[in-house]
């Protein structure tokens, strides 16, 4: 097979960047400053052959994937539903989840609700907003802002819509949330092309592996346990593992090494259990890839 063509990769720069590095350097792809090893430098070196990075604001990723210059790269969700942009999701990370909320000044609002009368509201999300305002049916004007969008009331608008990770910044400015829009969180998104193109798609491929492969680990943990021969077909009923746990036998046949990849929100109840059911030793481990 021939050598795959350069992969153009869209790194998001600010709130994304440094989860998304983390899930790069875990999965064994290395970001490191480019020529210059200045801050502004917004060409990284990757160490991946064959691709080819640049740190871009999320809203501009989506514009370059949609438009073709970038192949894949990583941007949220509400931004590809803003835009209407024809990508395709490779990989839902989970990281620096959101919820777009419509948010206004506490002291306008009437029975949780805001007011029957003309209203101006502020946000980056045009589409979303207009569209909002719309279903709601209410009588108002929008104002496109360009950041910090929550200062806006109550002199300059009545009411925002923004994405909000824990509500803080909303309540730290006196604003209280009037409806809830969407989630959303950061994704790997490609553009229709570079998977038509057999070499990219297979580079493509194998990259979006080893993201989901960390994806799967953080999700997870090595359980091993030791138990008797009587003890053991209790203990595996009660391991959650991907599909069949290991199992080795002791020294000296005196029993049996269990091992598996348990849900790691579950543990709490695991561990108990297979105590309870005659295991011994138990070790958990943190896992740092899963590939099925």
């Amino acid at each position: 097979m021939t050598a795959a063509r350069t992969i153009r990769l869209g790194l998001p720069k600010g709130r994304m960047q440094d989860n998304v590095h983390a899930l790069l350097e875990d999965a064994g792809i290395h970001i490191r400053p480019g020529r210059t090893s200045s801050t502004r430098d917004y060409r990284p070196a990757i160490s991946l052959p064959d691709f080819d990075a640049k740190l871009l604001k999320p809203q501009n990723i989506v514009e370059m994937l949609h438009i073709g210059s970038r192949d894949i790269g990583f941007t949220g969700r509400d931004w590809v539903i803003e835009k209407e942009a024809d990508l395709v999701e490779l990989i839902d990370t989970g990281l620096d989840p959101v919820e777009l909320v419509a948010a206004a000044p506490m002291k306008i609002l009437e029975n949780g609700r805001l007011p029957d009368r003309h209203l101006v509201v502020a946000s980056e999300y045009e589409r979303l907003t207009r569209s909002w305002i719309a279903e709601a049916s209410l009588d108002a004007t929008f104002v496109r802002s360009y950041g910090a969008t929550e200062v806006f009331p109550p002199e300059d608008a009545d009411c925002i819509i923004d994405n909000s990770a824990t509500g803080a910044t909303l309540r730290a400015n006196g604003l209280e949330t009037v409806a809830s829009i969407l989630t959303s969180s950061t994704c790997l998104f490609a553009h229709p092309a570079a998977l038509d193109d057999a070499d990219k798609r297979d580079a493509i491929s194998s990259f979006s592996m080893m993201i989901r492969s960390v994806i799967d680990a953080r999700r997870r943990v090595m359980v091993e346990v030791n138990v008797t021969a009587d003890c053991l077909e209790p203990v595996v009923a009660s391991l959650p593992s991907m599909r069949e746990p290991t199992i080795s036998p002791l020294h000296g046949n005196s029993g049996y090494a269990v091992k598996a990849a348990v849900p790691r929100d579950r543990l709490a109840r695991i561990i108990p259990r297979i105590k309870a059911m005659g295991g011994t030793d138990i070790v958990v481990s943190p896992i740092s890839n899963i590939v099925a």
